[in-house]
């Protein structure tokens, strides 16, 4: 059920389908209001007059009001091209799923296209009655009018607002660590695993595993550790994940690798701990988001666009990630049950491996800009700062890999002064002052 309702909360469709149903619910409730103050011609009398219209005026409200709420509607999805057509030539192709999973955007198409059906099915309901007939839904359609009106300034502000790149990365950057937050244990508060508590890890080596495979294709977007485990310890057996966050799987591709006796019929309870959808997904796969910000940076940084600054807000963005993503636990491949059993285990990812992977491209196509390079000298000391040793030296690492592309003879004496100037603080902060060496 979990699964199902995150799988329809990723669709476009599904809040605009949630308002207009809940909008012809409304329309008949109205309706019967209607037929509830026709029949009980006493309360006529007692609301106040400019709540009461005839029929001529009531289908002239209803028409007028159906057909501006349409035009809103058509305005809002031209706009919303517009919007991912920005997105796809200046930032990334896969920035276009943040602004249409936006909920703010879907409830102001939910509130137009329910409008428009509101004052649409009171028209066709309206047209059957006697013209002598007295109604308040169409004051009803008034009030609901006002509304879109606000929700279309509003939505003005929202657009305007999304369309900007500084905000785009801060709504990326702000979910990539909401799900490292949500998904990852921080170092300070999480048990290791002693070597002897997984001694059954290097006895699989001994054994044939059998293997669970995906009933469908697509990405892996989430994986279901607790549901794994709860299972595990039922059956008795121990899984080994072969399926990556991220990861695109063809149907009948290698979910688990399983080790012990178990019905080949119970195989579908361990897929179903796994979401696979058609498009990647931030909710766990942090990958997806730092992906998102390094393609942003390097689009900055191509001859089309040249914008070293969106570049730089890249850089500090991924930084910002990386610097709360380096005080996790990377390491835990290893999960236990109730009783300290090994039950699953993961492929293992390093800090080194997020590092890499968020800057080696931007080295290979910023550095020539001095105001990039900068800023990745920058973004390092910031992961640095207050972090562990192994963080440190890994950064240092990093900063050396950097340092070993660029040509000092071609950097004039003025920029190196700065350069070495930051790369000294670097230096410093990692704990390598004795092997600061300048440009």
């Amino acid at each position: 059920m979990h699964s199902l309702l995150i799988k329809l909360r990723n669709q476009f469709w599904f809040i605009p389908a949630v308002y207009s149903v809940v909008s012809i619910v409304l329309a008949v409730i109205s309706y019967l209001a209607d037929q509830y103050v026709i029949t009980h011609s006493t309360l006529l009398t007692k609301l106040p007059a400019f709540l009461i219209t005839d029929i001529s005026l009531a289908q002239t409200l209803l028409s007028t009001i159906s057909s501006s709420l349409l035009t809103m509607t058509t305005i809002s999805f031209s706009t919303i091209m517009v919007v991912l057509t920005t997105y796809l030539s200046q930032f990334s192709p896969r920035t276009m799923q943040n602004f249409m999973t936006d909920v703010h955007t879907q409830r102001i198409l939910g509130v137009f296209i329910g409008g428009f059906l509101f004052s649409l099915l009171l028209l066709l309901i309206l047209r059957a009655n006697h013209p002598t007939e007295m109604f308040i839904s169409p004051t009803i359609a008034v009030a609901y009018a006002f509304v879109c009106v606000g929700f279309f300034v509003y939505f003005v502000h929202h657009v305007g607002k999304w369309i900007q790149v500084s905000n785009l990365i801060h709504k990326i950057t702000e979910n990539t660590i909401q799900s490292i937050e949500h998904y990852y244990e921080d170092n300070q508060t999480v048990e290791q695993d002693e070597p002897w508590r997984d001694w059954e890890s290097e006895e699989l080596i001994l054994h044939n595993p059998h293997y669970i495979f995906a009933q469908a294709n697509g990405y892996v977007q989430i994986i279901d550790v607790k549901g794994l485990t709860d299972q595990s310890e039922a059956d008795n057996i121990i899984l080994k994940v072969e399926a990556g966050l991220g990861n695109y799987i063809e149907q009948g591709g290698v979910l688990f690798e399983l080790y012990g006796a178990l019905p080949k019929e119970k195989h579908t309870l361990y897929a179903k701990h796994i979401l696979l959808g058609g498009e990647r997904a931030t909710i766990q796969d942090i990958d997806f988001g730092l992906t998102k910000l390094v393609e942003i940076t390097l689009r900055a940084l191509s001859s089309g666009i040249n914008d070293p600054n969106t570049a730089v807000s890249g850089v500090r963005a991924l930084a910002r990630v990386l610097t709360v993503l380096s005080r996790k636990n990377l390491h835990r491949t290893y999960y236990n049950d109730s009783n300290g059993n090994l039950r699953v285990i993961f492929q293992e990812r390093s800090f080194n491996d997020y590092l890499y992977r968020c800057f080696y491209q931007i080295r290979q196509y910023g550095c020539e800009d001095l105001s990039v390079l900068n800023a990745l000298i920058e973004s390092l000391k910031a992961i640095a700062i207050n972090n562990s040793e192994e963080i440190k030296e890994s950064v240092w690492d990093f900063a050396a890999y950097i340092r070993a592309g660029l040509h000092p003879d071609e950097i004039l004496d003025l920029d190196k002064r700065y350069l070495n100037d930051k790369w000294q603080q670097l230096a410093i902060h990692t704990d390598k002052s004795e092997h600061f060496i300048p440009l």
